[in-house]
């Protein structure tokens, strides 16, 4: 059985995939509406999921990869930490 480090690092912020998401559309020179346009979704969509209030699924980060060209493992992992992180704070906040 392993045992539990004392001292482990547990970051008190991490922003939603959505903030990597539209650094990397503005880099690309594309606009939240392009972004809506190409994958079929509405601009209200995008904007929820740029906010982190809507997930990125793995059928939406599959559609990122073909798009953006950025794998849709790296956002189906940005997703599940950033999840799991608000999941955690539920559990247990950082005082």
């Amino acid at each position: 059985m392993r045992k539990l480090e004392k001292n482990q690092y547990r970051p008190d912020y991490v922003s939603p995939p959505g903030e990597t998401l539209i650094e990397t559309i503005r880099a690309l020179g594309m606009l939240q509406a392009d972004l809506a346009e190409r994958t079929g979704r509405s601009r209200k969509t995008i904007n929820e999921i740029i906010k982190g209030k809507t997930p990125i699924t793995p059928k939406i980060s599959l559609e990122l990869e073909k798009i953006l060209g950025v794998p849709a493992s790296f956002w189906n992992n940005r997703e599940r930490r950033y999840r799991e992180y608000l999941t955690q704070m539920e559990i247990q906040p950082v005082c």
